[in-house]
C-alpha cells in the first residue's frame, strides 16, 4: 500500500460520521437505508460519505433495486493495518519513545 493510499483512508477516517459507518460495516454489509436510519442524515449527505470511503477502497458498494448496498473491502482494510503495525515509534536514540 503506497502512502497517497494510507494518506487518503486516514483522510476517509478522520470524519466521525465516516468512521462510525466503518465500524458498523465490521458487523457485515448494511443497506444504505439502514444507515440513514441509525445516523438521522439526508440521503445526498450518506451518499457523499459513501462515495469518500468507496473512493479511498475501505466500502464496497452494489446497487441492489434503487439501494446501493455497502460492505467493507476487508483487502484494503488488511493491508492498512499491516501498514500501521509496521510503524515503529523511537526516540531518534535508538529506542522507544513509549519506554
Amino acid at each position: 500500500m503506497n502512502t497517497m493510499d494510507v494518506a487518503l483512508i486516514c483522510k476517509a477516517l478522520g470524519d466521525s460520521n465516516r468512521l462510525q459507518i466503518v465500524q458498523m460495516l465490521s458487523e457485515g454489509e448494511k443497506c444504505g437505508c439502514k444507515l440513514l436510519e441509525a445516523f438521522k442524515i439526508t440521503q445526498p449527505t450518506l451518499s457523499h460519505h459513501m462515495r469518500i470511503l468507496t473512493e479511498c477502497g475501505l466500502v464496497n458498494a452494489r446497487k441492489e433495486g434503487k439501494w446501493s448496498h455497502y460492505s467493507l473491502n476487508c483487502e484494503t482494510l488488511k493491508e492498512y493495518k499491516q501498514f500501521i503495525e509496521g510503524l515503529s515509534c523511537t526516540d531518534g536514540k535508538g529506542g522507544c519513545c513509549n519506554s
